[in-house]
């Protein structure tokens, strides 16, 4: 019935049929109403393209996002850059260590940038899901900014795997196990040069339009939420075929 009604709506939208009475317009309906009944399919066909046109407008918006935002994407100054830092294609990951998509991406990203050996890959630490996700990128970051790219990934690694609850406590131990002196990690996770760091995340996410993890940045395509490997190596195909 609402497909009726919007169709009517435009046909009563012409200026030619905007003159018809009452009782013309009233026989407009009732015929195209019958003719949607005889011919339903019109109907799916008619909601198949404006999915298509609705999709289309997406794409074009997000790809109009990541023009706009490019160079805060891929060099920001501050993101861990991994991979290959030459590599011809790049992949950007939204991430928050208490998602479990991007838990469940985290083997395959790893996966297709070591096989691939020419991406370079970029993670935006982008903590949105309460207190624990806030600590964690914290901690991830202090560990970066105290003692480097290395040491970042391996922090990095031990959060995604980690299933505890993200506390002062559990981190502490887990620097202690990375052999960093935990007191100086909890310290810097305070730090104003931490705290900016997930502030231009977040305005950069803002700007992009990103309500959810994992969100990617793969060969130029912003692609919202989780993608399997398969897809994953052909957008990267793709991307290299230009």
């Amino acid at each position: 019935m609402r497909a009726t009604l919007a169709l009517c709506g435009l046909l009563l939208a012409t200026p030619a049929l905007a003159e018809m009475s009452a009782a013309e317009r009233e026989d407009l309906r009732a015929e195209v109403r019958a003719y949607l009944l005889e011919n339903p399919e019109v109907i799916l066909e008619a909601m198949d393209i404006l999915q298509a046109r609705q999709d289309a407008e997406a794409a074009a918006n997000d790809d109009a996002l990541v023009a706009a935002n490019s160079a805060e994407i891929l060099n920001d100054g501050h993101s861990w850059v991994g991979g290959n830092p030459d590599g011809d294609v790049t992949i950007v990951e939204f991430m928050d260590y208490r998602c479990g998509y991007c838990r469940k991406a985290h083997e395959e990203v790893n996966t297709l940038v070591t096989t691939d050996g020419n991406i370079r890959y970029i993670i935006k630490e982008f903590p949105i899901l309460g207190e624990q996700s806030l600590l964690s990128s914290q901690f991830a970051i202090a560990v970066q900014q105290l003692h480097g790219p290395e040491a970042y990934k391996a922090a990095h690694n031990a959060l995604i795997a980690l299933r505890a609850d993200a506390t002062p406590e559990t981190l502490g131990a887990l620097a202690t196990d990375l052999g960093h002196d935990p007191a100086a990690i909890l310290a810097r996770m305070d730090a104003p040069e931490v705290r900016a760091v997930i502030e231009a995340n977040y305005r950069l996410g803002q700007a992009m339009e990103i309500n959810g993890t994992p969100t990617f940045v793969m060969g130029g395509n912003l692609l919202r939420g989780y993608v399997e490997y398969p897809q994953m190596e052909a957008i990267i195909a793709a991307a290299r075929e230009g």
